[in-house]
């Protein structure tokens, strides 16, 4: 294992490399040592939405979820980064309404839907995007039906706030860290920090969920089962996420973050793996994933939707391929 940040992949031009993404990856074992890694696995970073399916465990764990009559399609939500598009919105919008409650309770912010045909609607029509249009209120409705159960004041998202509290005793027993402190996420949630090893350790607790019968670990297994069964609600036509869950060929859990962050969780392998892209570039962090799954055996090189973030080709305004993307020699499939 190498304590510097490895070559993660390469964006060629004709024949030069013409720029380089440097990152750290992290992958876990059953017993969630690491046992493989390119780049430090003891960096410590922001996981971002990568984490969204560990601050959604007490809301299961709790009792909440059951109470509420809350489905995977819930779940997947819950854990989710979704486009904004009308499915997402629909589906956040019915959830507060049972709740009793409406846009207004929601402390993410409004966000222009990242759905094209929706935000083309929303723009000819003069219509402002709301709260449910972010791409983390599915997250927020879940803190939301978790409050309800533990009767907390309105500004759940604060970082003293029970259900914040809980989302970190979570995150450290999941990590097996103490954190060493947080961020602000962009959807105004506190957001913890923990090395890349420990993330990747996270992930295979999720993995290996389904093999005990303590209350956090069926809260995890379900919410894994959730964005398996729903990979459209994780996050949304064309993305990675959705269209990598899709193509794989066993049940993986795939979850991007931002600041090029990316998780995945390997049931039938018992294996987690931890993803970041040092200059927080998305196309980095696609490829990357792509490319420790593919060395895997999880995803087929030849998939269309495979090689569309492993291996995408660059094309200039007449349509003309200039160059591609694809991964460095270290994570060379």
């Amino acid at each position: 294992m190498c304590a510097q940040p490895a070559r993660l992949c390469e964006v060629w031009r004709g024949p030069i490399a013409e720029s380089v993404h440097l990152g750290h990856i992290a992958v876990a074992g059953p017993d969630g040592a690491v046992e493989a890694a390119w780049g430090d696995p003891e960096a410590m970073i922001l996981p971002r939405s990568s984490a969204k399916m560990i601050q959604a465990l007490p809301l299961v764990a709790s009792g909440a979820a059951e109470a509420h009559g809350l489905t995977d399609r819930h779940l997947a939500l819950a854990c989710a980064s979704h486009q904004g598009a009308a499915l997402h919105v629909e589906a956040v919008g019915a959830w507060l309404e049972a709740l009793g409650l409406g846009d207004a309770a929601l402390r993410c912010g409004p966000q222009p839907s990242r759905d094209k045909a929706l935000r083309h609607e929303m723009l000819c029509a003069g219509t402002a995007p709301g709260q449910v249009h972010n791409n983390c209120s599915g997250k927020h409705a879940g803190f939301l039906t978790l409050n309800a159960q533990l009767g907390g004041s309105p500004e759940y998202h604060e970082p003293d706030h029970p259900v914040q509290a809980a989302a970190r005793e979570a995150f450290e027993l999941v990590t097996d860290r103490v954190s060493p402190g947080y961020g602000i996420d962009g959807c105004s949630a506190p957001n913890h920090a923990t090395t890349m090893g420990a993330m990747a350790r996270a992930m295979s607790w999720f993995a290996t969920a389904e093999r005990r019968e303590d209350t956090l670990s069926r809260a995890a297994a379900r919410l894994t089962r959730a964005m398996i069964a729903h990979p459209e609600l994780v996050a949304g036509e064309g993305r990675a996420c959705t269209l990598l869950m899709r193509a794989a060929k066993e049940p993986v859990a795939l979850k991007t973050g931002a600041e090029g962050y990316f998780v995945a969780i390997l049931p039938a392998r018992g294996k987690g793996i931890a993803v970041k892209a040092l200059d927080g570039a998305t196309r980095a962090a696609e490829c990357a994933v792509a490319a420790v799954l593919a060395r895997m055996d999880v995803l087929d090189t030849a998939h269309p939707d495979v090689a569309r973030f492993l291996t995408p080709e660059i094309t200039n305004w007449r349509g003309v391929k200039t160059g591609a993307i694809r991964p460095a020699a270290p994570l060379a499939v």
